[in-house]
């Protein structure tokens, strides 16, 4: 889900149309290699109990509902500013016995949702490669502030392709999505706008090759 900066609360639905928002998870599955890349990013993100993780554009809420499972004493808080997509979390939660915190929000504005420097771990998927270059900024920044010192942001998105073939994929997503905001993610900007946001030890921990393109995993701190 996109996450959107202005104060008009205007967002990007799942597959940018809210007809096709009950779609969204068989689609995901089929075309991104899911199951692969968001078990490379559990295993990252590695939850423990007690810690808080913010799951900033959680959407139908597959990884927040993921890291409670694999970690039931970690408090798992998942943000997204489409309530269909919630609710369709929520349901999902409750079928599969977890309890996750979902709230309505945008993801320039967490500390509205989590006052002060509070969580351990913020989690993104999917999120950056449709939002305009001053959303992704507002977006890193956000995150930067919601992280206590030493807090970790672990991110899944589409990063650099790194060939011609993922390139070519690639054109899927921004035939969906739009050029001018995929285009930058398509280059490799994430790790320069997550350093400038502020944190350090910036890393594409993975590239793993989809049919719409490679998804790249990221790891960063906040010093």
């Amino acid at each position: 889900m996109l996450v959107a900066m202005n104060q008009d609360r205007d967002f990007v639905p799942a597959l940018g149309r809210h007809e096709l928002t009950g779609a969204y998870d068989r689609v995901l599955a089929v075309m991104t290699r899911e199951r692969r890349w968001r078990c490379a990013l559990l295993s990252e993100a590695d939850p423990q109990p007690g810690e808080t993780i913010l799951d900033v554009g959680c959407g139908t809420g597959t990884f927040a509902i993921q890291l409670k499972t694999a970690s039931p004493g970690s408090r798992l808080i998942g943000v997204d500013p489409d309530k269909a997509v919630l609710e369709i979390a929520r349901d999902k939660a409750r079928r599969a016995g977890v309890h996750v915190e979902w709230r309505a929000g945008y993801g320039d504005a967490l500390t509205a949702i989590l006052p002060g420097a509070a969580a351990d771990k913020v989690v993104s998927s999917l999120v950056l490669h449709q939002c305009p270059m001053p959303v992704k900024r507002a977006i890193l920044a956000a995150c930067l502030g919601a992280l206590r010192p030493g807090g970790r942001l672990h991110m899944a998105d589409a990063g650099r392709q790194a060939n011609p073939l993922m390139r070519l994929l690639f054109r899927q997503v921004q035939m969906l999505d739009g050029f001018e905001h995929t285009e930058p993610n398509a280059l490799g900007v994430l790790p320069d706008l997550m350093r400038e946001a502020g944190f350090e030890a910036v890393s594409e921990t993975r590239r793993i090759p989809t049919p719409t393109g490679s998804i790249s995993l990221y790891a960063a701190v906040r010093p």
